[in-house]
């Protein structure tokens, strides 16, 4: 079902930032907007909407029944592998009056077909990802609501899963673990793949192996979120097994510490870089700047990560309505790593910390 006054929203950012057309291929982009996300392979397609609101989609015949029922009434060109897809490209950007002129790509669109294409007829291809990103950066009361209880139904797990956690347990068993207990608890399904790095995987921030035994006296990160009514919610704890060692003690407090301020520093009408800047000089200042690898948040909404950036350099301007991670880390290579995750929005009362699951050492 297409979402009409996202379209509409769409098509206004489009006239004021002087692009004639966007190419959204298979994505979340295209899923938020249309209601539908083909599956995507190297094969060339993408939904093209107009500044004037017009739409067609170019599909390979393999996926044409089923944009045909999507976008009803709507143009669909399809190809064939036998013809390649730069003769309806070709025409179709034609009829729809595009030569010559400049359209956005969204981040999904493959380089390769964009490069083959300016090869066939004269487009000016740009960015487009700006433009999607200005399209969700501000939630809507229902949005925001929605997000709220992705968030209440990852503290949940969090509780829940503490009660699972031991030694002898492979990492694996306890991401399913976590993935089970989404279901259970009213959830869509993931947001992202969890992370559940123990041990010296806990120093790695985006750790994706699953192959470790859980030991007595281990550091562990779980950063999970799920997704309801199609937003999404992302949280980080360490935890500790069987006992927390004094220099893990005071790496926890510097962390705990800038995520606490970082929350605090958040306000309509600062700068994302001076929120960034509240934590990270906070690490820095413990002599821990160089084992804070990340920016201190992302947006977060239809997907798990989307404007605003928190980080250094993005002078964005914080607004009501926006959602965003505060997620500072500091990770020694080898040895371990601490991360908390709370997400922040900026609701009509102001700001406000979805996530309530306690940021305490917890140890299990």
């Amino acid at each position: 079902m297409l979402n009409e006054a996202y379209l509409d929203k769409l098509v206004g950012i489009m006239g004021t930032e002087g692009v004639d057309a966007m190419l959204i291929a298979p994505s979340e982009d295209l899923e938020f907007l249309l209601g539908f996300s083909p599956h995507m392979d190297e094969r060339f397609q993408g939904f093209f909407i107009t500044k004037d609101k017009e739409m067609f989609y170019i599909v390979p015949q393999l996926n044409r029944e089923e944009m045909q029922e999507t976008l009803k009434g709507r143009k669909v060109y399809d190809w064939s592998d036998g013809e390649g897809f730069l003769d309806t490209v070709e025409t179709a950007l034609k009829e729809f009056g595009l030569e010559n002129k400049t359209i956005g790509v969204n981040g999904t669109t493959s380089a390769v077909s964009i490069l083959d294409i300016k090869n066939r007829i004269n487009v000016n291809f740009v960015n487009g990802r700006p433009i999607l990103e200005e399209l969700r950066i501000i939630k809507s009361d229902e949005e925001l609501e929605n997000l709220r209880k992705a968030a209440a139904i990852a503290d949940r797990v969090f509780e829940e899963i503490l009660g699972y956690i031991k030694p002898g347990l492979q990492e694996k068993d306890i991401k399913e673990k976590i993935q089970e207990l989404f279901i259970k608890n009213g959830a869509e399904g993931n947001s992202f793949n969890p992370i559940v790095a123990s041990g010296p995987n806990s120093s790695k921030p985006h750790y994706n192996q699953y192959s470790r035994y859980i030991q007595e006296k281990d550091v562990i990160i779980l950063d999970f979120g799920c997704k309801y009514k199609g937003l999404c919610s992302d949280m980080s704890r360490t935890v500790f097994v069987g006992g927390v060692t004094d220099e893990e003690r005071k790496v926890y407090d510097i962390v705990y510490k800038a995520q606490d301020e970082g929350e605090k520093a958040v306000k309509e009408g600062v700068t994302a870089e001076s929120v960034d800047a509240v934590s990270r000089n906070i690490i820095k200042e413990a002599g821990y700047g160089d084992y804070f690898l990340n920016r201190l948040g992302h947006g977060i909404g239809f997907s798990v990560h989307e404007a605003p950036d928190i980080k250094g350099g993005n002078k964005r301007v914080l607004e009501k309505g926006m959602a965003f991670s505060i997620e500072p880390g500091i990770y020694l290579p080898g040895r371990f790593g601490i991360r908390i995750e709370n997400i922040m929005i900026i609701g009509k009362d102001g700001p406000e910390a979805i996530n309530k699951a306690n940021k305490e050492i917890v140890v299990v």
